[in-house]
C-alpha cells in the first residue's frame, strides 16, 4: 500500500479496490444517508479541554470486558459479508484482531462460517464474540447459540433495532446480490446461505424479510439469556429508557448503536445520546442496572473520537466500515492498519490530554462553553 496516514486514506484505496455495488453496500446508509453523516459530525462539534503536566511517560489502555483484558478500548463490530472486501474476508479481520489484541464480534451474517473463523480466531490467540439475528426459526436460532458457546465466543449480542432493513437506496438502485460463491454461511440451518437477485429492489432486503423474526419483544432477552451461560448485550439502544428495560430483562451490556445510519434516517447521532443513556444506568439504585456495561460505536473515524466517547461514559468503541476499508484495500494486513491508525491516534490523544489510563478520561475533559 501507499502511505497510509489515516482512515480516509484506507477507504479510499478501497473504494478503488471494490466493485461499485459492494462498495455502496459497505458504505450506504438508510434515506438520505443524514444519520451517516451526524454520526461522524457529531463527533467534530465536541470539543476538548486537556490537561497539562500529568506525567504520561507510561500510559495503558487496558480495558476489562466481563472478565476479559482487551490491551486496547476499540474493538471490531459485527459487519456482514466481509468476503465482499476480500476472498480471506471474516479469516482476515480474525487474525489481525487477534495481532492488535483487540476483540471482534463476529456477526451472524458472517460469508465463512462461525466454526471456521472461530477456529482461525484460536490458532491465533483471539477473543470473539457473537452477533445474533434471531431466526424465524427459533430451533436454528437456539442452535446457532449452542455453536457459539461451543466455539468459545466469550459473549453474544443480540441485534434489537432490524425488525426488518432500512431502505437503502443505494442497494435499490444497484439491485444488490451476492455472487454465487459468496454465501452466508450461518443461515445453513435454515436452508438459505444465497442472496439472490430479485426482480425489483435489494436481495438482501428480501432475504432478511424471509428469514429474520420481526415479532422481537424484551421478553426474547430474557429467553436468550435463558438458553445461555454468555453475557447478553443488546445492541441498538438509542434511548435511556431501553437501556433501563435491557438491564430489567438480563442483558448485562447494551450498544449505543443505530446501525450505522443503516437503519432508521434521520435517528441521531450514537455520540449525541450516549450521555443520556450513560446517566440514566449510572444513576440507578439497582445494582443489576448501575453495573450494565456500555459500548457505543457509529462514526468513529479518529483517535479523538475514541477519547470523546469514553469521555462520555462507554466503556469501549466498536468500529465497522474503518475496518471493512482496511480488508478492502490490503487484506489482514489493511485491518491491522485500520486498527494501528485509530489506536496510535487514541494513544497520542490520551498523552496530550494528560491521560495515563482510561480511568482518568473523564466528563470533565470535553469543553463546555
Amino acid at each position: 500500500m501507499t502511505t497510509i496516514t489515516n482512515i480516509f486514506d484506507l477507504e479510499q484505496l478501497a473504494r478503488e479496490a471494490m466493485l461499485p455495488m459492494f462498495y455502496d453496500y459497505y458504505a450506504g446508509g438508510a434515506g438520505d444517508e443524514l444519520t451517516v453523516h451526524e454520526n461522524t459530525e457529531a463527533y467534530k462539534r465536541l470539543k476538548l479541554a486537556p490537561r497539562m503536566l500529568r506525567g504520561v511517560g507510561e500510559r495503558s489502555m487496558n480495558v476489562e470486558l466481563f472478565g476479559q483484558t482487551f490491551s486496547t478500548p476499540i474493538a471490531i463490530a459485527p459487519t456482514a459479508l466481509q468476503r465482499l472486501a476480500h476472498p480471506e474476508g471474516e479469516l482476515a479481520t480474525a487474525r489481525a484482531a487477534a495481532r492488535a489484541g483487540a476483540l471482534m464480534i463476529l456477526s451472524t451474517t458472517s460469508t465463512y462460517s462461525l466454526e471456521e473463523v472461530a477456529a482461525t480466531s484460536r490458532e491465533v490467540g483471539g477473543t470473539l464474540w457473537f452477533q445474533l439475528y434471531v431466526f424465524k426459526d427459533r430451533a436454528a436460532s437456539r442452535d446457532l447459540v449452542q455453536r457459539a458457546e461451543h466455539e468459545g465466543c466469550k459473549a453474544l449480542v443480540l441485534t434489537a433495532d432490524t425488525p426488518m432493513l432500512g431502505k437503502r437506496e443505494r442497494d435499490i438502485r444497484n439491485g444488490f446480490h451476492l455472487p454465487p460463491d459468496i454465501q452466508t454461511k450461518n443461515y445453513s440451518a435454515i436452508g438459505a446461505t444465497s442472496v439472490d437477485t430479485v426482480s425489483a429492489g435489494s436481495g438482501l432486503s428480501n432475504h432478511f424479510f424471509q428469514n429474520i423474526d420481526a415479532s422481537l419483544t424484551w421478553k426474547d432477552v430474557e429467553w436468550l439469556c435463558s438458553i445461555t451461560n454468555l453475557p447478553v448485550l443488546v445492541k441498538g439502544v438509542m434511548r435511556a429508557d431501553d437501556a433501563l428495560q435491557a438491564a430489567r430483562h438480563g442483558a448485562s451490556g447494551i450498544v449505543v448503536s443505530n446501525h450505522g445510519g443503516r437503519q432508521l434516517d434521520t435517528s441521531a447521532a450514537t455520540i449525541e445520546v450516549l450521555p443520556q443513556v450513560v446517566a440514566a444506568v449510572r444513576s440507578s439504585a439497582d445494582s443489576s442496572i448501575s453495573s450494565l456495561e456500555i459500548l457505543v460505536d457509529g462514526g468513529i473515524r479518529r483517535g479523538t473520537d475514541v477519547l470523546k466517547a469514553l469521555a462520555l461514559g462507554a466503556k469501549a468503541v466498536l468500529l465497522g466500515r474503518p475496518i471493512l476499508w482496511g480488508l478492502a484495500a490490503d487484506g489482514e494486513r489493511g485491518v491491522e492498519t485500520a486498527l494501528h491508525c485509530i489506536r496510535d491516534e487514541f494513544d497520542n490523544a490520551m498523552a496530550i490530554s494528560g491521560c495515563r489510563t482510561l480511568h482518568e478520561i473523564t466528563s470533565d475533559l470535553l469543553f463546555h462553553p
